[in-house]
């Protein structure tokens, strides 16, 4: 997890570029995210930006709200501010992802962040943003017809998603499992998480397992191979995300 902070840099800086080329009538096109446009995902990205390593009781407090419905608070931001013109829009989002990454590099070691559901290390929140920024970079590019190739930042994201496998099982009522993974990285890297001795293993595409965990690819439509008992249960509960 080295470089973590200029990674989400990157990852920030390779959705400016597809911003800055986009159209007024692009930024008015639904994104793949049910019921936004592609101003909508940005503005949401924004506002999340600038809840992320701040005060639980500041600006964002609806939003780090422990029991708050997280899609519902998502809508209900988004339609307090939505109208603002695309240029506006993305000088706004522009100031939140630099203001973001600097707190969350800022931060001193030990350093327990509030997020959604539980607090986070600056490291942790940072690998957080980098995969919702990674997501929603496909939620507008892809409607679009923009390429937006995999990078090796997935490897973060990758991390993320088998790290947060005990609490993807618990939010589904499961039982927690071992699962080890496998997975193959955009140019051929193998990257692998968890014990190796475990009786669950996913293997495969680890492009196909983050949008798996993002909820923008259904599992039986990888060619990921899933093995033992639990290994189904926990690609279908995968999740790069608290909420």
């Amino acid at each position: 997890m080295t470089d973590i902070f200029d990674d989400l840099t990157a990852e920030c800086r390779r959705l400016d570029e597809v911003l800055t080329a986009l159209t007024p009538e692009q930024w008015a096109a639904p994104s793949a995210a049910a019921g936004w446009t592609v101003a909508d995902v940005v503005l949401h990205l924004a506002q999340t930006n600038d809840a992320a390593g701040v005060p639980a009781d500041g600006p964002a407090k609806a939003f780090l709200e422990p029991d708050s419905a997280m899609d519902a608070v998502a809508d209900a931001m988004v339609a307090a501010e939505r109208g603002l013109p695309p240029a506006e829009l993305l000088a706004r989002w522009r100031t939140s992802a630099a203001a973001m990454t600097g707190r969350l590099r800022d931060q001193p070691p030990g350093t327990r962040l509030a997020w959604v559901r539980t607090p986070l290390s600056p490291r942790t929140l940072a690998t957080t943003r980098i995969a919702e920024h990674w997501a929603h970079a496909l939620d507008i590019a892809v409607p679009l017809g923009i390429p937006c190739p995999d990078t090796a930042r997935l490897r973060h994201i990758a991390w993320l998603a088998h790290r947060t496998l005990p609490y993807a099982f618990a939010v589904e009522g499961l039982p927690d499992a071992p699962v080890h993974c496998d997975l193959t990285g955009p140019d051929g890297e193998r990257w692998t998480f968890g014990d190796p001795a475990a009786p669950n293993r996913i293997t495969g595409s680890a492009g196909e397992f983050c949008r798996v965990g993002a909820r923008r690819l259904a599992p039986g439509r990888t060619s990921l191979s899933a093995e033992g008992p639990r290994a189904a249960d926990a690609l279908r509960v995968l999740r790069n995300y608290a909420a």
